[in-house]
């Protein structure tokens, strides 16, 4: 405990140990599920503290943890001092050169409202309080992947602190496996103060919603699989089975379109032709609004997931997720991905081949839900054509880095990781190992 005492005087940003005011709710992450019990939590007041306590924790023979606010959170950092770079919020946008330089603090939806007036757009994910470089950091699934790829395919160069306490400004240029490794390796290599990514031009967008009964699913996923049949790379839909407590089930499409109104209702015209929906959502809207579309919770609570990636979505498959109620889950997610996912990437990732990605979600009120959640999920991915491979940004506490990455690019990350952090300073959420 002397050396967390110590801590107060090594860096100038707040510092909580256990037991003091405010540290109970400093040190939780976003899944509530997820215990964390670390040592300290430090919120940086800027790059320079970072510095100083990667410094500390080295010369302390102790490892830290980064989360900006904890949504990929796993358990890892059990012991750790947990850094909280939620202060770290510069924004700056170059519109004519479509390029932005974002603080490992700032979230997607600051970047989304930021970019909105100039016509221009990051890689937003389906919640717009996640951070920016988390996302990243962990590869980044988008609504336009489909015509931009993975979100680590837009960062130019990274600001980092590294295992010795340096800052340091890390391109393809400078240091090459370091740049690949963080472009969706995760957070083991070294702590991300700011990154500067790629804009996209997006002076029209039109999305939202389709919202049935449940007992429309059959038929509006035979209208999902139609639209994902041939869809243009710019647009992206997903199907949603939905389940909440005390309501009936039901079925949606959420859907966006980088391009004009009228080419959009045309593409998604087979839904126009199912019976009549609970609501309706889809408009001309600004990339600012993109969180509303599937309107997911903005603040913390327990949750169990699961994702798979589905080499494709058959007669069979189709037939199997619609098979039996989706309870205890509350939703059954399938994202159409392709496109630009698809093409070469020189990311930890590589291409994404398949062509649909399967999330699992619900809620473990209590030990006996817990255990039913997990049945569920298991047995829907046992009866559907699982690739073996996960999203990394997706994985749950019980799974590991292997479950993400191919062993040649597992084996890379390793080797990046014991070049530049040898005696462990970092332990991400999903630890690369070796």
């Amino acid at each position: 405990m002397n050396a967390m005492n110590t801590l107060r005087t090594a860096v100038r940003g707040p510092v909580l140990l256990p037991g003091d005011p405010g540290f109970d709710t400093a040190h939780r992450p976003w899944n509530l599920a997820v215990e964390q019990p670390v040592a300290a939590v430090v919120e940086a007041a800027d790059a320079d503290d970072v510095a100083a306590l990667v410094r500390f924790a080295r010369a302390a023979g102790l490892s830290v943890a980064v989360q900006p606010n904890g949504h990929g959170a796993s358990g890892s950092a059990a012991g750790t001092i947990l850094l909280r770079t939620g202060r770290l919020q510069t924004l700056e946008l170059d519109p004519a050169a479509r390029r932005a330089r974002v603080g490992a603090g700032v979230r997607s939806g600051q970047l989304q409202a930021a970019a909105a007036p100039h016509g221009l757009t990051g890689l937003p994910g389906s919640s717009p309080v996640v951070s920016v470089a988390g996302v990243a950091l962990g590869g980044g699934l988008s609504w336009f992947g489909r015509a931009h790829g993975w979100v680590a395919d837009a960062v130019a160069a990274f600001d980092v602190v590294d295992a010795e306490g340096r800052q340091r400004h890390v391109t393809a240029g400078s240091d090459p496996d370091l740049f690949w490794a963080l472009r969706g390796g995760g957070g083991d290599f070294a702590v991300v103060t700011a990154l500067e990514l790629a804009l996209f031009p997006a002076p029209r967008l039109f999305g939202g919603r389709v919202l049935w009964s449940g007992e429309h699913a059959g038929e509006v996923m035979d209208a999902y699989r139609r639209i994902t049949a041939t869809a243009p790379e710019e647009l992206t839909v997903w199907l949603d089975l939905l389940h909440f407590p005390g309501s009936a089930p039901m079925v949606a499409v959420d859907a966006t379109y980088l391009g004009e109104q009228d080419a959009a209702r045309d593409l998604l015209a087979p839904l126009d032709r199912l019976a009549p929906p609970l609501s309706d959502s889809r408009r001309v809207m600004a990339v600012s609004e993109l969180g509303g579309i599937t309107a997911e919770p903005t603040d913390p609570g327990p949750g169990l997931s699961r994702a798979e990636l589905l080499t494709g979505l058959d007669d069979a498959a189709a037939k199997a997720l619609l098979a039996e109620p989706i309870a205890p889950l509350l939703s059954v997610q399938v994202r159409h991905l392709g496109g630009a996912f698809a093409r070469p990437s020189d990311t930890p990732q590589g291409p994404l081949t398949e062509p649909y990605a399967l999330y699992l979600f619900g809620i473990p009120a209590d030990p006996a839900a817990a255990k039913a959640v997990a049945a569920k999920q298991r047995d829907l991915a046992g009866v559907l054509p699982v690739s073996g491979r996960k999203p990394f940004t997706f994985l749950n506490p019980a799974e590991t880095a292997a479950d993400a990455f191919t062993p040649a690019a597992l084996a890379r990350l390793r080797a990046v990781k014991h070049r530049h952090d040898p005696h462990g300073v970092f332990r991400a959420n999903f630890p690369v190992g070796g």
